[in-house]
């Protein structure tokens, strides 16, 4: 069997981590520091939701921890923690959107006065909470696929194996979830220059 060295490729180190030499999870460590910013920024974005990123992207890792042993590696380390990171971010900001009323904007308000050195820093965050607020505003068949697409990544194919649909659905989703951003994104900014 092999053993863990920082080097190998995420296969190898998978199949370390699928049956790691007794209580070494340095295999699966070292995959969760490889890949666990893109699914922070990725959650973000998926949730809207600086605040439960973190724990979502935590919760994400757990979830590959424990199903190891029926990952059958016919997808790449990165195709699969993605999927789980976008059914997770789904499930969530479904529930969230049953249970919250929205206290976001005080809060931000209040971030506001309290950093007035940084305009700019703020007007990054403004843009990038715009597009999380995009996203979140897209309907779920449009967003997924643009989401995996065009911040995991992935190939046209990937996504239609991924959700289950042809690959010319997946081409049309796509186009359609660009379009569709391109104009909430143009709506939502010219409702806050307005407001």
């Amino acid at each position: 069997p092999m053993t863990f060295e920082p080097d190998l490729t995420d296969a190898e180190l998978l199949e370390i981590a699928r049956e790691p030499p007794e209580g070494d999870n340095r295999s699966f460590a070292e995959l969760v520091r490889r890949h666990q910013q893109r699914v922070f920024t990725n959650c973000r974005y998926l949730t809207g939701s600086p605040t439960d990123a973190e724990d979502l992207a935590q919760e994400v890792f757990v979830k590959a921890f424990f199903g190891l042993a029926g990952f059958e590696g016919r997808a790449s380390f990165e195709t699969w923690i993605t999927r789980i990171k976008t059914n997770h971010c789904i499930n969530f900001v479904k529930k969230k959107r049953l249970d919250t009323v929205d206290v976001e904007p005080e809060v931000a308000a209040n971030a506001a006065r309290k950093e007035p050195e940084a305009p700019r820093r703020m007007e990054r965050q403004a843009t990038k909470d715009r597009v999380g607020a995009v996203l979140l505003e897209m309907t779920e068949t449009l967003r997924i696929p643009l989401i995996l697409r065009d911040m995991d990544g992935l190939a046209y194919d990937e996504i239609a194996d991924e959700l289950g649909v042809g690959l010319s659905a997946v081409k049309m989703r796509i186009k359609r979830g660009r379009e569709e951003f391109r104009r909430l994104f143009a709506e939502m900014h010219a409702d806050q220059a307005v407001g």
